[in-house]
């Protein structure tokens, strides 16, 4: 079929007076074509009027495309069992002209990002041999969106925490931050809210506020928008993961970011410079890193448990035995925990990200060989007490001791006993529960009362003694 261009100049040649043939001869064309072309006198080209192999079968393709919810594939398959003639590319080209389940994608949209204007970060699932074994892995990607300059870590889960930690060292790398941050509309970072009628976490605007810059959310389904940050994903999963193996988390890091530095200082067609050199012009645009930068960390208060260890993530880290049964604050840290009781700190450790249950003990931590982890308890204040009230207590307070253990609640009643109740009638009930082992502190005080009872409970029997005489 003669295109539109050619069907134009036949025309035109026509008009000039020149002959069928003459005009075959100068296109190139057959003379029945250009015959053709005169006799319908038009240039546009007429649309073709064949009947589709399908078309007899349209009402039950629409019927199966419903039934077998758009696979068309089990759609073929039905109509081949009815007796259609027809074949499955045929019958994936009638749907797409006519569409059915087809629908043509909007075009892309272009952006320009003047230097210093916005910065895009997101993150994606991957895979990584970490150690011999294939690990699901999370990518975070910041990338600057006029030189495309991009930083990427790799970490084992992605909460707001490690997004911080991220976006602090991302931004360290780049020396600066661009005015605006575009995400999309993860929890990480919006509260409420989705698009621009997101509202940015608290704890991360006050981490932007820091920076100098401002998070935004893209509109929801406009992916497009975060293209920047979106297209290296696949070149990290297949240029840097695939066929890679890597001895641990440090290691896979350390290659990331030198991978980053190779991609960035390479030279692009696309950009015509490499995105070094375009970095060159953007960092002068870039929000300046404040003074000083704090650490991002995360904060916890763990009790050191009876074997000298705090759990963090189902990781135990070991603290001084001193410390046992007192609450520490712990800071952890994407490379470090570290251990604090109030403002000193009292352990340093690497963090660790598995396997879990896994016990990290610093040798320091322990008592001297042979000293054992228990000390000599101090004797209580109420026991130091009665003891100075009266000696004789020292062999009843050693028993009761070895029955109560560091429970002073019983100590503290035996000395409101000891100064309440006559001293000789307390000691005799004492002394008599000593040669039974008896330590229960209410029977011994029901002896004491006994003990005391003729002294100081007497009853008037008789009515006389209560009578007043006859006047």
């Amino acid at each position: 079929m003669l295109d539109e261009a050619t069907r134009s100049a036949i025309l035109k040649l026509k008009g000039e007076g020149h002959g069928s043939r003459k005009i075959a001869q100068a296109l190139g064309v057959a003379r029945a074509s250009v015959r053709r072309v005169i006799g319908s006198g038009q240039s546009q080209v007429p649309p073709l009027s064949r009947t589709e192999l399908a078309e007899s079968w349209r009402e039950q393709i629409l019927q199966l495309h419903e039934r077998f919810q758009g696979h068309l594939g089990r759609v073929h398959e039905e109509l081949v069992s009815r007796g259609a003639a027809l074949s499955y590319p045929a019958l994936t080209a009638f749907c797409r002209r006519h569409g059915i389940g087809h629908v043509a994608p909007p075009p892309a949209g272009h952006y320009d990002f003047a230097a210093g204007q916005e910065m895009q970060h997101d993150t994606s699932p991957h895979r990584a041999r970490i150690g011999g074994v294939l690990t699901g892995v999370q990518t975070a990607s910041l990338v600057l969106c006029y030189s495309r300059m991009i930083y990427f870590q790799h970490y084992a889960r992605f909460t707001r925490f490690e997004c911080k930690a991220f976006l602090a060292e991302a931004i360290s790398y780049l020396h600066g931050a661009a005015a605006t941050c575009m995400v999309d509309n993860s929890h990480l970072v919006v509260a409420a809210g989705t698009g621009a009628n997101m509202i940015v976490a608290p704890e991360m605007a006050a981490f932007a506020q820091r920076y100098g810059f401002i998070f935004k959310a893209h509109a929801l389904g406009h992916a497009n928008r975060s293209a920047r940050v979106e297209a290296p994903f696949h070149r990290i999963e297949h240029a840097f993961l695939a066929g890679q193996d890597f001895a641990d988390w440090s290691d896979l890091n350390r290659r990331a970011r030198e991978t980053a530095e190779a991609w960035n200082a390479k030279f692009s067609s696309k950009l015509h410079a490499s995105r070094r050199e375009l970095f060159a012009v953007e960092q002068g645009h870039l929000k300046p890193l404040p003074l000083f930068v704090p650490q991002v960390y995360q904060l916890y208060t763990r009790i050191v448990d009876a074997e000298g260890y705090v759990h963090v993530n189902r990781i135990r880290y070991s603290a001084p035995y001193t410390l046992i049964g007192r609450a520490l604050e712990v800071r952890e840290t994407l490379e470090r925990v570290e251990l604090y009781a109030g403002a000193r700190r009292v352990a340093s450790h690497a963090r660790l990200l598995g396997p879990l249950d896994t016990r990290v003990t610093d040798p320091a931590h322990r008592p001297p060989r042979g000293q054992g982890l228990t000390r000599r308890a101090q004797p209580a204040p109420e026991q130091l007490e009665m003891l100075q009230i009266e000696p004789r207590l020292e062999s009843y307070l050693a028993g009761l001791k070895h029955q109560i253990g560091d429970r002073r609640a019983p100590l503290r009643r035996l000395l409101s006993m000891l100064q309440e109740y006559p001293r000789e009638a307390f000691l005799a009930a004492l002394q008599c529960a000593e040669r039974y082992r008896l330590y229960d502190l209410d029977r011994l005080e029901k002896m004491v009362l006994r003990q005391i009872a003729a002294d100081y409970f007497v009853l008037s029997l008789t009515p006389s003694d209560t009578e007043q005489p006859d006047e």
